[in-house]
């Protein structure tokens, strides 16, 4: 974490009590466990033009911070839904997932420190992940296949 710096013509005494400020700021309150490694996930795809899709929280499911083991996640943007279904088998997760609407689109799932898989929807919107890995994952969909031009991310979730 960064220390707080006595600003130029500080008073003498201020390095001391900012220093005493950012012990005790480090001990009641600490930033959330994996929050660096959150950040630096999204700010991965910083160059890209992308559309982040809003998660529609199901109420056992509140909080981005929260792991998910097993469940339905919907995630919306403007005219495109996208719904997974996790399932945990074994240290990994069976992902099956549904586009609206439906048709052939590119379908990348990132893993913080695992890379990513990638999978083609049918022309249903249907696709289908397995030996997803556990860790802070997203979901980037290229909407109408590898060759389009739209790109929509879902928020970063803990698996």
């Amino acid at each position: 974490m960064n220390e707080i710096q006595a600003p130029e013509g500080a008073h003498p005494g201020d390095e001391a009590l900012l220093a005493d400020l950012d012990r005790l700021l480090a001990v009641c309150d600490p930033p959330p466990a994996g929050l660096v490694e959150r950040v630096q996930f999204a700010l991965e795809l910083e160059d890209l033009d992308v559309e982040v899709a809003r998660w529609e929280r199901a109420d056992q499911l509140a909080g981005v911070r929260s792991s998910v083991d097993q469940g339905t996640i919907t995630f919306t943007v403007s005219d495109l839904t996208v719904m997974i279904n996790l399932t945990k088998v074994g240290r990994c997760h069976r992902i099956d997932g549904w586009l609206v609407p439906a048709g052939e689109h590119g379908v990348e799932v990132r893993v913080a420190g695992h890379g990513s898989s990638a999978t083609v929807s049918d022309e249903g919107g249907r696709f289908v992940l397995d030996s997803v890995p556990r860790g802070t994952t997203q979901i980037v969909i290229s909407v109408g296949g590898a060759a389009s031009r739209r790109t929509v991310v879902t928020p970063a979730v803990v698996l």
